[in-house]
């Protein structure tokens, strides 16, 4: 069984053509700028969505451990430190202002789940995406299910930060048609303050790919941090080395905002803006004019 706590159909940004990605729950990093912290914890969460809340109660009443307080002025709230993770103030709510996020399903079910988009993949040269999370954190269930969709004739995707010991890493990669590899930052130093681990397995990992691999490298671009000239050319530089196929443009959003707030969880980067247009189109002709590939958003 792994733990998936979204399967999203027809995605565009995940690889070639229309796909169904699936997210893998758990992450050993920890990005300042990423708008899906639910995909940390490798076990499931409880969400709020006080937007949907009526105030009715009843999530306060099936609590076994009195962690739901009901007030009818200042409406509900959670002592998370006392939640026992029952989810049975899920299965009341009426509203779904609470839900479980995390799900564990056998290779079987999130096939059947992917199959469902068949008939998309084939008119848009698409297929599946298995991403995270980091989806090698369960690295052994995302083999199988990578294996028995090819076996489909499914095109597989493994998007990764390829922090994982390369011989899990290489196991996956016996089943995998492209690689979507995120480089955060280049420098050791300023990847490890804003993802809590170092760039060195990463990239050692990177080295290892086999070059008859399709890989895209994928640059979380986030302002002031890894979008200058220098580092673009520094990622370029290593796309070349490495023969990639591509360099994918992903800009910094502010869509993940309010997942920290229904998580009770403060957002770490509220001042940064994400970056323009026009600042993405002077990246986009950087890159080219090195003769590499580049697209934006996918």
């Amino acid at each position: 069984m792994g733990l998936v706590f979204l399967i999203q159909s027809y995605s565009i940004q995940d690889g070639p053509g229309m796909r169904t990605t699936v997210f893998m729950k758990g992450c050993p990093l920890r990005c300042a700028w990423c708008h899906n912290p639910e995909s940390w914890n490798p076990a499931p969460e409880l969400m709020t969505h006080d937007g949907n809340c009526i105030a009715c109660g009843t999530c306060a009443e099936v609590c076994p451990e009195s962690a739901i307080i009901f007030n009818q002025e200042t409406g509900r709230s959670i002592k998370r430190e006392d939640c026992n993770l029952c989810f049975k103030c899920v299965t009341v709510c009426p509203a779904e202002a609470l839900t479980k996020v995390g799900q564990y399903m056998s290779v079987e079910e999130v096939v059947k789940e992917i199959e469902k988009d068949e008939l998309f993949f084939r008119r848009s040269d698409g297929g599946m995406t298995v991403s995270g999370g980091e989806p090698l954190l369960q690295w052994r269930y995302v083999k199988r299910l990578l294996k028995m969709c090819q076996e489909r004739g499914l095109h597989t995707t493994l998007d990764t930060s390829g922090y994982a010991p390369w011989e899990a890493f290489e196991e996956v990669l016996h089943y995998t048609d492209l690689v979507l590899f995120d480089i955060k930052h280049l420098d050791p130093e300023a990847h490890l303050a804003a993802t809590g681990v170092s760039n060195r397995l990463p990239l050692n990992n990177l080295l290892k790919i086999p070059k008859d691999k399709r890989v895209w490298l994928r640059i979380p671009l986030i302002p002031d941090f890894n979008d200058s000239p220098d580092h673009i050319n520094k990622i370029c530089k290593l796309a070349q080395e490495t023969g990639v196929e591509k360099i994918s443009i992903l800009p910094f959003s502010r869509l993940g905002d309010g997942k920290y707030g229904s998580l009770d969880r403060e957002q770490p980067v509220p001042e940064i803006i994400p970056p323009t247009e026009e600042r993405l189109g002077e990246i986009q002709k950087q890159i080219e004019d090195l003769g590499i590939q580049v697209s934006l958003r996918e």
